[in-house]
């Protein structure tokens, strides 16, 4: 049995952060608590979203980490206690909208974070007490507003994800006009994580036919459009279609990801500091030769159909012109050679490993992939 839902209200176009007032009113929230960074502030974006708000009372939290923990949680859930808020608004990218959703699990559940986590059976625990959402993406990236999961770093140092359908925000304003201050660097590392979920998604076995569509539409668009969002901040065209592209992964990994995102996740868990578009970028390769051999993969020429959508003439059956073209792509958009240029070195591969094989993705790859051959992965990323 294949269940899919693709359930959020979802707006996109320039200017549509004017929506938020008549958003609000349509959920209820009558006071939001507004969850962002100190990069979206600074740059001037939240002043946008505050302006569109307009006389709606309102409080801001400004603190989100570049990966979400369960520490700013309790911080952000203090502040929406103590405002007398009832709703929330997130304008960032995907840390801040996966900040919200842990703040509307935290703040109207008991007990740890953790006891929601997906790898601990909490799913089931996340009522539709849960508070509102309405998320207003200001990168390319993550997709977090239209999916029902968040990735957040708990109290005991692993980064988990909490997964439920109550979570999807109630509303996803998408204006690409938010978007054309983002750094190159920035742009080039979101939209492989964009790209990475329209990939690790076709690619997973799970039975999803409008899934694999989204997911084709979406590589294609994002694959396009990436180098010039990345060397021309200002084009809006390609602005608008990576935020598609975006949108379109994480509507299709509702499917199921795969083996980049359990390392990626594992990796970011023991180093934070780094980005987890970047680290998406840097497993693909790796990961498209590996899942290669997959019964699926080979049965449905997934491979042949990817390299089809990047305008690739064609793709051997181990996937090797798809993953150098991949490798060639990070290296356009200036994006690391490896593992090893952002620090990362073979002493830490045990705790990755361990990491991987108990993340929420990891069963759901086409292959699954047994510590040996996550090594080899780690080895061939380096």
């Amino acid at each position: 049995m294949a269940r899919i839902l693709y359930l959020t209200q979802i707006d996109i176009d320039f200017g549509v952060v004017a929506q938020l007032p008549a958003e609000c009113a349509r959920i209820g929230i009558r006071r939001p608590l507004v969850v962002t960074d100190p990069g979206v502030r600074a740059a001037g974006v939240l002043d946008q979203a505050l302006a569109a708000l307009g006389n709606l009372p309102n409080a801001v939290f400004d603190r989100t980490p570049s990966n979400p923990t369960e520490a700013a949680v309790r911080a952000a859930v203090a502040q929406y206690r103590d405002e007398g808020c009832d709703g929330l608004i997130a304008v960032g990218g995907g840390s801040s909208i996966d900040l919200a959703k842990g703040v509307a699990i935290a703040a109207t559940h008991e007990g740890p974070l953790k006891t929601y986590a997906t790898i601990e059976g909490g799913s089931p625990k996340i009522t539709d007490r849960v508070a509102p959402l309405i998320a207003v993406p200001t990168t390319a990236g993550t997709g977090s507003e239209v999916a029902r999961g968040a990735i957040i770093i708990v109290d005991d140092g692993r980064k988990l994800g909490f997964h439920s359908w109550l979570l999807l925000p109630k509303a996803a304003l998408l204006d690409p006009a938010l978007t054309l201050g983002l750094p190159p660097a920035l742009t080039a590392a979101t939209g492989m994580d964009a790209l990475a979920h329209c990939f690790e998604t076709f690619m997973a076995a799970a039975v999803n036919p409008p899934a694999d569509g989204i997911a084709l539409d979406g590589l294609a668009r994002g694959w396009a459009h990436i180098e010039r969002a990345t060397r021309d901040g200002q084009d809006r065209e390609a602005r608008w279609q990576m935020m598609s592209a975006s949108m379109q992964g994480a509507m299709a990994f509702q499917k199921g990801l795969g083996a980049v995102h359990s390392l990626s996740h594992s990796l970011g868990g023991v180093n934070p500091r780094l980005h987890h578009g970047t680290l998406n970028a840097m497993f693909l390769p790796a990961v498209i030769r590996f899942n290669a051999d997959a019964d699926s993969i080979q049965r449905e020429r997934r491979l042949q159909r990817m390299a089809q959508a990047i305008g690739l003439p064609g793709c051997d059956s181990q996937g090797t012109e798809l993953a150098e073209a991949v490798r060639e792509l990070n290296a356009r958009l200036g994006l690391p050679s490896g593992l090893g240029a952002l620090g990362v070195t073979p002493e830490l591969f045990d705790r990755v490993i361990t990491g991987a094989m108990a993340d929420h993705c990891h069963g759901t790859n086409p292959r699954v992939a047994t510590a040996d051959e996550y090594r080899a992965m780690l080895h061939a990323s380096l």
